[in-house]
């Protein structure tokens, strides 16, 4: 399938041109059939001659509905613009235009509809003047057909037109995730809420699991297009998707979602087509999609500025809407995404920098580009953004730019050697520490910093030095331990001794790590290899043996005792025989 909108005045034959090519109605509301006036949204279809189903997106004309125009030509990849031969360009036919080249639609054609109203030199001279407007837009030269809906001259040629240009049109990418802009919502007596948008990219099925913008799940419950009945329906198409789960506040401007694979939000910086940001007013109406949310404009570069957002929107780097002013009646400018996670200004000069990183950006998306400006980022959060990963990630799902990885590298280093060298006793950083020195979000990405060049060890990372360096002082104090346990080597010095030689738990610990004292348990210290001699004089007793055996041969206390048998129980020195005995593996 294919969709086309139409555009152009008020009452230069769009619907009527509509229904003469599908022989559809597509004025929905009485008023509407009674006044001769699109009022809202319409929407027809016919089959073309190769054979491929078009469906049509008919738009009111009148300048008070083009809110209502906007939401039905926003999601649609191609126009069909209308201009009477009997009247000529008007000025809605203008602001209509400006619309498409706001939202720089590139595919389309000219009908010069109502011939049988106007001579030849007429309905050419018509032709050929609003062929010349169109032609300095995105649209550029565009085929035209003159024709008469009343009469049907010119329908076929229009028909073969209509093929031509879509045929022409870029394959949709039926895999991408979904962003279904609803135009329509209403309900059905016992299958309840129905919406109907333009599917732009992407494939829905009965049974998916869908997301509004919120968050909100609803599931697919049915599918049609064109009023047949589907089970699967890829883009591009007019599709009608009756909803499970759906809040009955759902109306025009909402969205459908792929789950966990968009990024909502209200603020966003763009680039401007149009007028300069320092012209624009301060609140405007940002359209996209089908949703037209009020913002108010921050000017930044000479064609960039942030929007903040009335309600936040699902929108990617890439996107392009516009902006249009209600009171004016004119669409000041189109607009292209940049960042739908700006950073938020802080400091005094954050907005003139942010101006000059935004003047380099390429307008198009580029994740090697969004990478490199933000040195780490979440793979997920990057393709919610419509970016493509440009590398793999180094740890868990974050990527970063090799540069930026680089100097995190380099500055982890210096940090790693700068703790050492000022805490000699306790050499090794400790991840954590390190994650906040560098400012990383994620423990993870210090685990793979450290992979490269660095010791990690119970949780901390050494660089040149891997063991506590003593001072003088504590060497003494250490030095006057081993003297005393020399002589009786199980019997560790108790609290007062340690606490007169000035040990406390952390010099202990350091003595331990510098391989100085070998630390059994908290406030209990013996000689490095105090588990080989244990196990030497233990291993003399009859097998197997009790803790007061094992105290008596070891001359020592049964403060000592106990955690020293514990100890060697963990390194598999001893074995536990039951509650009250162990004996000595071979070894």
């Amino acid at each position: 399938m294919h969709v086309v909108a139409t555009a152009g005045h008020v009452d230069h034959g769009k619907s009527t041109l509509v229904r003469a090519l599908t022989g559809m109605e597509p004025d929905r509301w009485e008023e509407e059939r009674r006044r001769g006036l699109t009022l809202d949204l319409g929407f027809a279809w016919t089959r073309l001659p190769d054979g491929a189903d078009l469906a049509f997106v008919d738009v009111p004309g009148h300048e008070r509905l083009v809110g209502n125009m906007l939401a039905g030509v926003g999601p649609v990849p191609a126009v069909m613009f209308v201009v009477a031969a009997d009247q000529g360009w008007q000025r809605q036919s203008e602001e209509h235009l400006a619309v498409l080249d706001a939202l720089d639609v590139r595919h389309g054609l000219l009908a010069i509809t109502r011939r049988d109203l106007t001579d030849a030199a007429t309905a050419a001279a018509v032709r050929d003047d609003a062929l010349k407007r169109i032609a300095a837009t995105s649209l550029g030269r565009v085929p035209a057909v003159t024709v008469s809906g009343a009469t049907g001259e010119g329908l076929d040629e229009l028909r073969t037109a209509l093929a031509d240009l879509t045929g022409a049109l870029p394959s949709p990418d039926t895999g991408a995730d979904v962003r279904l802009w609803i135009d329509r919502v209403f309900t059905v007596q016992g299958r309840g809420t129905v919406v109907t948008g333009t599917l732009r990219a992407g494939t829905v099925s009965v049974g998916d699991e869908l997301a509004l913008a919120d968050g909100t799940p609803v599931t697919v419950r049915g599918l049609q297009t064109l009023k047949r009945t589907r089970t699967r329906v890829g883009a591009v198409a007019r599709v009608a998707v009756n909803l499970r789960g759906a809040p009955e506040t759902l109306r025009r401007g909402d969205v459908l979602l792929t789950p966990g694979r968009w990024l909502t939000t209200d603020l966003i910086d763009v680039r401007l087509r149009g007028d300069a940001a320092c012209d624009l007013p301060r609140h405007l109406t940002l359209h996209a999609g089908s949703a037209a949310v009020p913002v108010t404009v921050r000017p930044l570069g000479d064609d960039t500025a942030r929007l903040a957002l009335s309600r936040p929107l699902a929108l990617r780097v890439g996107d392009i809407a516009l902006l249009r002013d209600p009171g004016a009646h004119r669409v000041p400018a189109g607009i292209t995404v940049l960042d739908v996670r700006p950073p938020r200004f802080t400091r005094r000069g954050a907005a003139a920098a942010r101006a000059r990183e935004l003047a380099a950006l390429p307008g198009v998306p580029d994740g090697a580009c969004e990478l490199r400006r933000r040195g780490l980022v979440r793979r997920g959060e990057l393709l919610a953004m419509g970016l493509a990963p440009p590398s793999t990630p180094v740890a868990g799902d974050w990527l970063a730019d090799p540069g930026h990885w680089a100097d995190l590298r380099r500055r982890l280093v210096e940090a790693v050697e700068e703790h050492a060298a000022r805490h000699p006793t306790d050499p090794g950083l400790p991840a954590e520490a390190a994650r906040r020195v560098l400012g990383l979000p994620d423990r993870a990405l210090v685990e793979a910093l450290a992979g490269d060049g660095l010791q990690r060890r119970d949780g901390r990372l050494y660089g040149a030095t891997t063991r506590p360096h003593l001072p003088p002082h504590v060497q003494r104090a250490v030095d006057a331990v081993r003297r005393d346990l020399a002589a009786a080597p199980f019997r560790a010095p108790e609290a007062g001794r340690l606490a007169e030689l000035g040990l406390t738990p952390k010099l202990l610990a350091a003595a331990a790590a510098a391989g100085a004292l070998r630390k059994i348990s908290d406030g209990i210290v013996l000689l490095p290899d105090c588990e080989t001699r244990a196990a030497a004089i233990l291993a003399r007793l009859p097998q197997p043996f009790t803790l007061s055996q094992a105290r008596q041969a070891l001359d020592t206390t049964r403060r000592v005792a106990v955690p020293l048998l514990e100890h060697l129980d963990r390194r598999g020195y001893t074995v536990r025989v039951d509650d009250t005995h162990r004996r000595c593996p071979p070894r």
